[in-house]
């Protein structure tokens, strides 16, 4: 899955349309005067206070044995640093002059040097350059104020390699458990699933500390951290135990005080040195397919968020501020097979996600990834059939459970919606990486083998190791186990199993809590609810006594510890 050429495509592309670049007249050129010099100036990082550029001068006139650059700035920037020129500043005057050994400058010579400088409010590229008092050729000035996309230096798997990191706070939880420290060593996803997480809730770890215990961790290797971006506005239209704190127009405040505030932090020089995997914005973008309009399982709110495009704007605007950062790895949440697996939801998902990810300024490089089955129980891998058996003449598409869908676990349904997605305009590097927190169904329920073949139903339902009464049910599932161990690279197109659930945290209350979350009482919580149209008017599954979403469920944990899959 190499990006190489895509890398070097999506640059050139950028360069062109995120620099100051004054293009050369080539000599010869008819009815174009000759320019004296061109110069090219690149933001190329930016965070909340500072960042670095690249500038490249070409003469067009005679030789020069020693040069001098001068511009000004419009704002309050400070070069701070610089290498390969001598630079000084008065005001907002700036001069950059050759170091001893590149003051030659042929005619159609190049010097490059670049600097770092600090900065407040905006970082627009310099109108005007002069070349030893002269005026090279600028393409109108000014420019943006956020740097290109750093596609070219990310790797191509950010797991390749590299270490996860282990949140201190929910290894200490597990590790309390009886049997925990089997598994509290492993590295799960850190939820900013409000505001207030970012620096921390009720004395517990922000967005810093969690970073800051990275590097500590991260040594002299590789340290990949895994953060979930999860509060856009109107969140989890279609259920109500992860509703968030933001009504679904406020947009405006899901940018300033929620996403501004995670880039800054993220772009931070100090934090330069981690891979920052970020899954953004689950159960926001399939709903707006699934669940709106004339569907039977369409819902009023996800109605709103489909008319007013909150989702879709807040996924860009995410995309285009987080990815700025060249360490930075955005991964789309994409539901999972029993959601958008279907022909009617397949596409048209991928084509939205699209539209997501080239709003509020965001590019398709941007994305790095996509996630399924994040914080669901979907088997990874069902050995017991498959979608192209039949029982009796019939397909095992045309049993209950499968219901049609063209997909009868996780790893198929990824590898085939990656393809899907590359179909739709993403670039052909992108990799997928599958939550397997949760769905090992092991235990004494697991299947060792198919099931009988006295109807396609008996087929199916004996041997399928999902042990879920239905595919749509996703409140604490009884039975479930945790599954596969993170690992990278498990399988073709596949970037890594990840644990983006912390094992043990709750889906949402068996009743109404009250709290200061924003977190409702979804009725697929309770064990006593016999469903709607999302999972068949069938029983939820749910166990019993679990608190609100996110809040340590000690029940759950020990469930998902005694039916894992492998086995502890």
């Amino acid at each position: 899955m190499s990006r190489t050429r895509t890398a070097i495509l999506a640059a050139l592309a950028l360069v062109a349309g995120a620099s100051g670049t004054a293009f050369a007249v080539v000599p010869g050129d008819v009815g174009i005067a000759a320019v004296p010099c061109t110069v090219d100036y690149k933001v190329q990082n930016q965070w909340d206070t500072g960042f670095t550029a690249a500038v490249t001068v070409t003469n067009n006139s005679a030789a020069k044995t020693s040069w001098s650059l001068k511009w000004s700035y419009a704002g309050n920037q400070k070069v701070t640093s610089a290498w390969n020129a001598k630079v000084s500043q008065s005001g907002t005057a700036v001069t950059a002059g050759n170091e001893t050994y590149n003051g030659t400058l042929a005619t159609g010579g190049s010097a490059s040097f670049g600097f770092q400088g600090s900065y407040s409010g905006t970082n627009a590229i310099p109108a005007t350059f002069t070349l030893d008092g002269v005026t090279c050729n600028v393409d109108g000035g000014g420019g943006p104020t956020d740097p290109p996309d750093p596609t070219g230096p990310k790797v191509d798997n950010p797991y390749s390699g590299a270490k996860v990191y282990v949140n201190p706070e929910w290894s200490a939880k597990a590790a309390a458990e009886p049997g925990g420290s089997r598994i509290s060593n492993q590295p799960t996803g850190v939820w900013l699933d409000r505001i207030a997480a970012i620096n921390g809730v009720n004395g517990g770890m922000g967005l810093r500390a969690h970073l800051d215990e990275a590097l500590r961790q991260k040594g002299s290797g590789e340290l990949v951290v895994q953060l979930v971006i999860y509060n856009l506005p109107g969140r989890d239209c279609a259920a109500l135990a992860s509703n968030g704190e933001l009504g679904p127009t406020e947009i405006d405040k899901y940018k300033t005080q929620y996403i501004d505030p995670i880039a800054a932090i993220l772009a931070d020089p100090k934090y330069a040195g981690l891979r920052i995997v970020n899954t953004i914005e689950i159960d926001s973008l399939p709903n707006l397919v699934t669940n709106t309009g004339s569907r039977p399982t369409a819902t009023p709110q996800c109605d709103v968020m489909k008319a007013n495009g909150n989702y879709q704007k807040g996924v860009g605007y995410a995309l285009n501020k987080l990815g700025d950062a060249p360490n930075v790895y955005n991964y789309i949440d994409a539901g999972h097979h029993g959601w958008i697996g279907w022909d009617d939801n397949f596409a048209p998902s991928a084509a939205l996600f699209k539209e997501a990810a080239t709003t509020e300024g965001a590019t398709v490089n941007d994305v790095h990834g996509f996630i399924t089955n994040t914080a669901n129980y979907s088997a990874l891998k069902e050995n017991n059939f498959t979608i192209n058996d039949s029982v009796g003449g019939r397909s095992v598409r045309e049993s209950s459970w499968v219901d049609w869908n063209r997909y009868v676990d996780e790893l198929s349904f990824a590898q085939a919606f990656r393809n899907q997605l590359v179909t739709t305009g993403f670039n052909s590097g992108i990799g997928m990486l599958i939550d397997t927190s949760r769905n090992g169904w092991g235990g004494t329920a697991r299947p060792a083998g198919p099931g009988a073949l006295t109807d396609v139903n008996t087929y199916v339902n004996g041997g399928r190791y999902d042990r879920r009464i239905h595919i749509g049910n996703w409140c604490n599932q009884s039975g479930a186990g945790l599954g596969e161990r993170p690992q990278a690279s498990p399988a073709t197109g596949i970037d890594a199993y990840v644990w983006m659930k912390p094992p043990g945290e709750s889906d949402g209350s068996s009743q109404f809590i009250e709290n200061p979350e924003g977190k409702g009482f979804d009725r697929m919580c309770d064990p006593t609810y016999t469903g709607n149209a999302r999972n068949g008017f069938n029983l939820s599954g749910a166990l019993p006594n679990a608190p609100i979403s996110g809040h340590w469920f000690s029940a759950q944990f020990q469930e998902l510890m005694k039916n894992a899959y492998p086995a502890l």
